[in-house]
This record gives C-alpha cells, structure tokens and sequence, in this order.
C-alpha cells in the first residue's frame, strides 16, 4: 500500500504535508484529486515538502498525495528519437491530442508509444551468460539509429528463454533470465532511470578526440573534445541559439539532445520545423532522425524547467551507453539557475549572491561533470558532451552563472554584442574564448590533419592579438603613423576576421567547413603574410600591396572553394606569387 498524506499548505510550486509522512527524498508523488506530478525535496519529522511539476492553480490544503514509491524516472525504450517531450518526458504530441495547443493539469499520457511494434534483431541465445549493460537485442530506432537494448544495470544471470526475430512491443518480454539467487527476470525493451543518477559505467577516458563542428572558431581556434563541456555567455541576440543550432546540425555527434530550458515558445517551433526539413548530412536523412528535443518553454511551470536538464542528460548518457557519440544543447542554463532561484526562494532558503541559492555552483557541477568519453559495461565506447548556453543579464559575465559555469567547463565561447551589431557571426570573440582541450586534442590534429595544424592555429591567435595591442594606439592617433610593418598585421588581422573567423551559415560550401579545408585556409592566409612581410622588409609599402587586389581575394576563399575541390588551394599559392612577383617589377 502507497503511503498517502495531506496537504498543509501551498506556495506557487511547492505544497507542503504535515506530520511525519512516510515519505522518501526525491520519491514521486501523484497531488491531489487531478494526481498532478511532483517530487519530495525535503524531509523532516513534522514537515515534508514537495515540488509539483505542474500547475498548483486550484489545489487547496487538505487534498491527499499519494506516493509511488519510486524516484522520478524516465522511461528509456525505442521512440524517443525524433519525439519532443516535455521536462518529464510527456511527449507534446500526445499532450496535445489529449488536451489542445495548451498543456492543461494532471494529463496522463505514456512517455512512449506502448502499442507500436519494433522489428527485433536478438543477439543473445539460450545459455549465454549476460552481464549488466550486454545487449539483448537491436532494433531500428530510426533510419540513421539502431537502438540496443541493454541487461540493466546491477542485473547478471543465464538466458533460459528468448524469442525468435520479429516485431515486438517495447512491454513485450524478449528474454528472460536466471539470476544467481535462481529467481528469474524477464527483459523486454524498456528500462526506467532516475533522473537525478547518472548511468554507470566502467572508465573514463581523458579527451584526446575533438567534437568536429564545421565551424571554424571553433574547431580551429576554441575546439572541443567528445566527452567535453562548453560555456556559449551571451546577452540578447547575439546568436547562442543559432550557434547551437550549427552544432547540432553540422557537429560529428551520432545524436543529438536538444533541451530548450525556459527560452521562448518559438524557438523551440523553429528547432522542431527546421530540423524535420534538414537533411542530416550523414545519413542523407531528416536530421530529427537522430534529435530528441526536450521542450520547456518560458511558460511552463518552474519545477519542470528544474528537472528538464536531468531528463535530457539521461537521455543522453542512455545512448552514450549504447555507443553513440552524444552532444546535449542546453538553451539556456541561466533560465534553468531562475527556475532553482524561484524554487529556493519559496523554500525560503537563505540566499547568496543576486539571490541565487548557495548551491548553484554544486548543482552546475553535478550537471556538467555527467558528460564524458566512456567505455560502457558493455564494453562499448561512447561519450556524452555538453554544450551550455548561459544568458547574462545585460551581457555582464561577472554574474553568478557565468562565472560559476566558467569553473566547470573546459571550453568558453565568449559572444560579443559588438560583433553581433557589426553582422559579424558566429560573434564569438577570440579574446574573451578559451580552450584548454588544445593540449589534449594537439596529437590527434597531428595525426590525422596535419603536424601544422596547432602551430598554424597559434600564429594565427598571435595576430590576432597582436591586432588587439596595435588598436589601441590606432584609436588614440590614427594607423597612418604606423610603420609599414604594423599597418601589414592589421591588414593580415582582417583577412583572418572576415575571410577565416566570419562564417555565413547561409551558403552552402561556408556554412560548414571540413578540418582539411580549414588548415588549407590557415595556410594560405599564413603564406600571403610570410610573402608581404617579406615585400615590407625590402622597402614595399603597405599601401602599394593593397593596390594589388590579393587580400580581398583571399577573404573570398571560403566561398570561392567549393568544400569538394581543395586542389584549387594550389592556385591561390601560385596568385599569391604571381603578386609578390608584380610588386617586385613593378616597384624595381
């Protein structure tokens, strides 16, 4: 029998039950006459307190909470692919048929598809002894996936029944096992998780692999590893959604989780229409194929958007465990940091800096220390990597978020409003981003790019900051009174920015860029500056090299070289001869 109480008192979200209930920490209850969901969050012997992920409108104290005796889990089975849930895996579709365009109180629906049938492909046989994590059976998820089912976690035993190949219900038994107390367990294709626990597995790799993006400052300048984490700050449009959004259609990651944490409604319309018309470049199907998108939009209720990151990040390590490469976009996690402030306010905890809780930095760091390359129980190498979009009041990244993200985090792309105004995108400032995966991801760039390529990377941040110092006497009396020397960093400083950093996500051969054609750019860019520098020193003038034309060519490179025809770069090296040679004449 679930053990039941009554409610005491009401405060927006939170209820809470008096007396001593019974009641476990973080178990799921069903609240009052409707069974709205909710989670206990705090326990003493006269007060429980619950969390309600729905609206409390109407409720009133003396209602019965029952509890289910379980913690709050999501269902993990094939049909989460190309879904869109709510922030406790209520898929919108479904809520929508039940209750209209408005997600009304107390809906119950399944969280997957419970009469659909799976075409099963049963790896195991009669006799075979399974460990925890081995995989049972393959299915089909989508056109791009095939989702394995896995012997859940804590469980080992012998086969002692399995069905023959066919199509199944996720509820339906696919085998059933002997444990080592002789007891038997039947396995079918779904598995419950507690969000709030992160899967096990047996290692974790150090980041030696980076997560290949197609976007230049990142792969080239800021990259990140699989398995790594990354911090996109930014204020009000300057382009942290549409940068997640390039991620997660160009990025190498075999799935993606798409979580959209309290930012607008249409936003999230946009993500699910554009990604069911974008063909997935992989597969050459829709890229939904392999999305899942969590939605919780500014105006749902506030727990919810709390527990949304957990139900996506165990989305995500359930495929990990699978051996899928993961990447989760969270947009954004300062709305997730609101939705904790509102709750601990009405909790009536005491709060710290901009009345945040004081356990804002644990809770970021449990989340972003759930990500990682992994060698799963099944023996299977996966990773979970998460990509975090912070909205700083105002831009200000002095504030809680953003610097407690800062201290979690391995990668900082750092938008920049003034980049944004001047239509320079991805606004991600080369000052302000940092890396520290470049050590670890130096030898695979070696080896499979080029021995160049960090060197290249290097020299050209060194412009780049070199740039910065020179402008700062620039604004005070002009670049005229630069040596020539000078005045030729600058000028090679603006190719970088508008020819290497700028990218149009719009065109077709420059809204994705492959590594093999970035470190062709590099090179190309490095090479006209080794040959002006080398007009400068024998007394050419800046000015008479501007004349020429070349370095307005070599900014068009990235939309003049087609991604399939990387053997026009040799031209380029011969046109920039060709001009270092015309200057010689014509100034000899």
């Amino acid at each position: 029998m679930n053990n039941t109480a009554t409610i005491y008192g009401i405060n927006g979200p939170v209820i809470y039950l008096k007396g001593n209930t019974g009641f476990r920490m973080h178990e799921m209850v069903y609240v009052g006459k409707e069974k709205l969901i909710g989670e206990v969050i705090s326990l003493d012997k006269d007060l429980t307190t619950v969390q309600v992920y729905e609206e409390t409108t109407g409720l009133r104290p003396g209602e019965t909470v029952t509890a289910t005796g379980n913690a709050v889990s999501v269902t993990l089975a094939p049909g989460i692919l190309n879904n869109i849930f709510d922030g406790i895996e209520r898929p919108l579709e479904n809520i929508a048929q039940a209750s209209g365009a408005f997600i009304s109180r107390g809906v119950s629906v399944d969280s997957l598809n419970r009469e659909k049938k799976w075409a099963a492909h049963i790896t195991v046989k009669e006799g075979d002894f399974l460990h925890e994590g081995a995989i049972i059976a393959e299915v089909p998820e989508t056109r791009a996936i095939v989702h394995k089912c896995m012997v859940p976690p804590g469980v080992n035993g012998t086969v002692i029944k399995v069905v023959s190949d066919g199509e199944y219900t996720i509820d339906e038994t696919l085998v059933t096992l002997r444990l080592d107390d002789g007891s038997e367990k039947e396995l079918s294709m779904t598995r419950k998780w507690p969000i709030r626990n992160a899967r096990p597995t047996l290692k974790r790799f150090p980041a030696s692999v980076p997560l290949v993006t197609g976007q230049r400052i990142l792969d080239t300048m800021f990259p990140i590893a699989k398995g790594g984490t990354a911090a996109i700050p930014g204020g009000f449009g300057t382009g942290k959604t549409m940068t997640q959004h390039q991620i997660a259609k160009w990025s190498d990651a075999d799935i993606i989780v798409y979580i959209g944490c309290g930012e607008r409604g249409n936003e999230m319309t946009q993500v699910l229409e554009e990604f069911s018309e974008r063909i997935d470049p992989k597969s050459g199907n829709p890229l939904m194929d392999r999305t899942v998108l969590i939605a919780n939009t500014s105006n749902m209720p506030v727990a919810a958007r709390e527990a949304s990151i957990y139900t996506g990040l165990t989305l995500a390590e359930y495929y990990r465990d699978m051996g899928y490469d993961v990447a989760i976009m969270a947009d954004s996690t300062s709305r997730w940091a609101e939705a904790l402030r509102e709750l601990s306010g009405r909790l009536e905890e005491m709060p710290a800096e901009e009345g945040f809780p004081a356990y804002l930095a644990s809770r970021l760091s449990a989340f972003y220390e759930r990500a990682g390359m992994m060698h799963n129980l099944n023996g299977t190498d996966g990773s979970v990597s998460i990509i975090g979009a912070v909205s700083p009041q105002g831009g200000d990244f002095s504030e809680p978020v953003t610097q407690n993200t800062k201290r979690f985090v391995r990668c900082f792309w750092g938008l920049d409003k003034s980049l944004a105004y001047s239509r320079h995108f991805p606004a991600i400032h080369w000052l302000t981003s940092y890396s520290e995966y470049i050590p670890d991801l130096a030898p695979w760039f070696h080896d499979n790019v080029s021995p160049k390529f960090v060197d290249y990377r290097n020299r050209i941040m060194g412009l780049l900051n070199a740039e910065s110092s020179l402008m700062e006497i620039v604004k005070l009396i002009g670049s005229d009174v630069l040596p020539d020397d000078q005045k030729l960093t600058l000028e090679i400083a603006r190719v970088i920015r508008l020819g290497f950093l700028q990218q149009n996500a719009f065109h077709k051969d420059d809204t994705c860029v492959s590594l093999e054609k970035q470190f062709l750019m590099m090179e190309t860019i490095l090479y006209l500056y080794k040959q002006c520098r080398t007009l400068v020193t024998m007394g050419h003038p800046v000015s008479v090299l501007k004349a020429e034309n070349i370095f307005e060519k070599i900014i068009a490179i990235k939309y003049d070289i087609p991604n399939d025809q990387l053997e026009l770069f040799d031209q380029y090296k011969k046109d920039i001869d060709t001009f270092y040679q015309t200057v010689l004449d014509k100034n000899a």
